[in-house]
């Protein structure tokens, strides 16, 4: 693979990458870049996380080692679980992981965030940081945004931190990190770091059509990926599609990311009075008879939601063989599938 081929790899289906020349030094010079994504393992997980699931691929295959960072302390300290049980929900999330293919580098926060250097560099870079600046960086990812505690302002110094102490190349989270993100590039070269470079996925539209994120704290705006086949296709049937609306259109952006930034192609099956089957190989090409009403919603549901209980059968069958794994959802609430 060539390098103009890494490099559109390395950017499909992202919203920005900051800097581009930085992004092309590292793909011209390094023969095994290193990127990652750090996760707070607080609920199950869905779309939203298999958007970048599908990211590590990409790079993967562009020439990066991927990194998943379990964000085990951050989680503790943003207030969203006890430490024993935030240690079963990443094995639930490893599992799933591994089931998506995705073979990474994992690594918990605890094994490097607790050395004397990485606690001496959260001091030094306090010290160059103003709580409103702290505040800031932090509003997208605090559980208690209106009334946040200290514990909060310093996850994204950590976050900071962690990409410096991971011997990273290139820092990768959703357009909503872009604060903590731009924070880092600032200061760790205060610290005497060299500043990240940055690449954003775009953030899912709410199932719901509510004009939310997707987050796993809000069950109609998403399914976890383990989900039940029946219910991944009821709660497609229910998502907001209407019909010719392209923009913030959730199940068009299910087949964008999912199934032809899988390169895959998505079939849809019609009757021969609604003008027979259709086969698409390139979004481009869905979204334009979709827009122009010749694809009607319904078809587009049934296709999508099709393709993606076939994509997801393997995470099914790893909790088919370990369903102990999802006993911590069950504590905050959520209920096995009928499969198990």
């Amino acid at each position: 693979m060539d390098l103009k081929e890494r490099k559109e790899l390395t950017l499909r289906n992202s919203a920005e990458i900051v800097e581009e020349g930085e992004l092309d030094e590292i793909l011209r010079e390094k023969d095994e870049p290193r990127c990652y994504v750090g996760y707070e393992t607080s609920g199950p997980v869905h779309l939203g996380h298999w958007i970048s699931v599908r990211k590590l691929l990409d790079l993967q295959k562009a020439g990066f080692q991927p990194v998943v960072l379990w964000a085990d302390l951050h989680t503790f300290l943003n207030r969203k679980g006890e430490e024993d049980w935030i240690e079963s929900m990443i094995q639930y999330w490893q599992a799933t992981f591994e089931a998506l293919g995705l073979e990474a580098e994992y690594v918990h926060g605890r094994d490097f965030e607790e050395e004397t250097l990485y606690f001496h560099d959260i001091l030094r870079m306090a010290k160059e940081i103003t709580i409103n600046r702290g505040t800031r960086a932090m509003s997208e990812v605090a559980r208690d945004e209106e009334n946040p505690y200290i514990s909060q302002i310093i996850y994204p110094l950590m976050q900071a931190l962690d990409i410096e102490h991971l011997d990273l190349d290139l820092a990768v989270a959703g357009i909503d990190q872009r604060k903590i993100h731009m924070l880092a590039r600032d200061k760790l070269p205060k610290l005497g770091y060299d500043k990240p470079t940055c690449l954003h996925w775009p953030m899912l539209a709410s199932l719901s059509g509510s004009g939310e994120k997707m987050s796993s704290s809000k069950k109609k705006t998403m399914f976890p990926l383990h989900a039940d086949p029946s219910h991944i296709r009821e709660v497609v049937q229910e998502a907001y599609c209407p019909s010719g609306q392209v923009e913030d259109n959730p199940v068009l952006q299910i087949a964008k990311f999912f199934v032809f930034g899988g390169d895959r192609d998505l079939e849809v099956q019609r009757d021969e009075e609604y003008g027979g089957d259709l086969l698409y190989s390139e979004y481009g090409e869905l979204e334009e008879d979709f827009s122009s009403q010749e694809l009607h919603p319904q078809d587009l549901k049934d296709a999508v939601a099709e393709e993606i209980v076939d994509r997801l059968s393997g995470v099914r069958e790893r909790f088919k063989e370990e369903p102990e794994l999802l006993q911590p959802l069950e504590e905050i609430g959520h209920e096995k599938p009928d499969y198990i």
